[in-house]
């Protein structure tokens, strides 16, 4: 299904649901402002400045999907907005599940595992991308990263690692 959806004047398209689940504006318009600063477009531009601030008006709200404060972290990691990229990465690590010396994140009302003999478990994609969005937000800082957050980068990247297949894949193509 093709959605069109229009950002401050410009048109975009958008095929099919979010990886992670959350099918609203702020998810979509989080992924819209990265792909922007991707390009780069500058921060300046008057779409990302606007867009910026109906993300950080979103990033008040106290009821913010896991996978949502994901992509917000990484887009203000992109934007250069420290003190936003913090405070979500801070609320991040509160539903952080670590486990084995790893860390990693998972949608909410997630059955838990089954822990059986000869099965490896490898986690939904969205959960891998969810996660992989996190430790994107922590590396993307500017200066470069503390040793701190290079270390707990380290055990998101274990986790996203562990994930992978025999292929070197993961768990889709996405």
């Amino acid at each position: 299904m093709k959605k069109r959806v229009v950002l401050y004047g410009i048109n975009i398209y958008f095929c099919g649901f979010l990886q992670g689940g959350v099918n609203d504006e702020i998810t979509l318009s989080a992924y819209i402002i990265i792909a922007l600063l991707e390009i780069p477009l500058p921060v300046t531009h008057s779409v990302v400045r606007n867009a910026l601030f109906c993300l950080e008006t979103a990033a008040d709200e106290k009821e913010n999907h896991v996978y949502t404060k994901a992509l917000m972290a990484y887009a203000f990691a992109l934007a250069g907005k420290e003190e936003r990229r913090k405070a979500l990465l801070g609320s991040l690590e509160k539903e952080a599940v670590k486990k084995d010396g790893s860390v990693h994140w998972q949608r909410p009302g997630k059955e838990p595992e089954v822990d059986l003999p000869y099965y490896r478990y490898r986690a939904p994609s969205a959960e891998v991308e969810m996660t992989a969005y996190v430790l994107l937000a922590h590396l993307t800082t500017q200066p470069a990263p503390s040793q701190e957050e290079l270390s707990f980068a380290s055990l998101i990247a274990k986790w996203i690692t562990a994930q992978q297949n025999p292929n070197g894949g993961f768990s889709s193509t996405q």
